[in-house]
């Protein structure tokens, strides 16, 4: 890969990655929620999950929304109905409370984390736009696996970022009150994020 697209294509994921987005929402939401150490498998499954989306980009998923459309809005359609359970979790979600009582709620799992990636809008776009734009046809394979190297340093800095967030905010929102409103303004967003998907 020439100096010149490496340089642009850690341009384009670092101001993909750490901009708001459904896996930046619900890290910060599981930090608030459910601490840092809880949200670790979330983070992994995101990291995963989305490596494997790319590497189904590389091999081709785009030909394949391009030749069956109506699996792209199959998949628009799981999407939106998947986003808005999760706003619905998040917004009824309650932080773990310091007295030891059991919380409502579990964090998101590893695999729940992982199979996500495959209805998250953000997550499609980029991963189809980055194979367009920096997967050239003679150097498929390397420039697929730099590219998996960046995203994933990427993601694993843009997710303990996002929690990080979320963790530093739990005192903050220790009050039962502010910690529902958060919670409800962080589903909010989620709902937000489906229109471009929709659209």
């Amino acid at each position: 890969m020439p100096y010149e697209m490496f340089a642009a294509l850690l341009v384009f994921v670092f101001a993909t990655a750490f901009t708001p987005g459904p896996n930046n929402i619900m890290v910060t939401a599981s930090g608030v929620n459910f601490g840092f150490m809880r949200t670790v498998p979330h983070m992994a499954g995101i990291t995963a999950g989305f490596v494997v989306l790319l590497l189904a980009a590389a091999a081709g998923l785009g030909l394949i929304f391009t030749a069956a459309p109506v699996l792209q809005t199959g998949l628009k359609i799981a999407g939106a109905l998947y986003m808005l359970w999760l706003a619905w979790k998040v917004a009824n979600s309650r932080p773990a409370p310091s007295n030891g009582e059991v919380e409502l709620g579990q964090p998101m799992t590893f695999w729940q984390a992982a199979a996500f990636q495959w209805v998250n809008p953000k997550a499609l776009v980029m991963s189809l736009t980055m194979v367009a734009l920096f997967v050239r046809p003679e150097g498929r394979v390397l420039d697929t696996a730099i590219l998996i190297a960046v995203n994933m340093v990427f993601t694993v800095a843009t997710v303990v970022t996002w929690t990080g967030f979320g963790v530093a905010l739990r005192g903050l929102l220790s009050n039962p009150r502010h910690a529902r409103i958060f919670n409800i303004v962080m589903a909010l967003l989620l709902v937000v994020s489906i229109v471009p998907m929709v659209l």
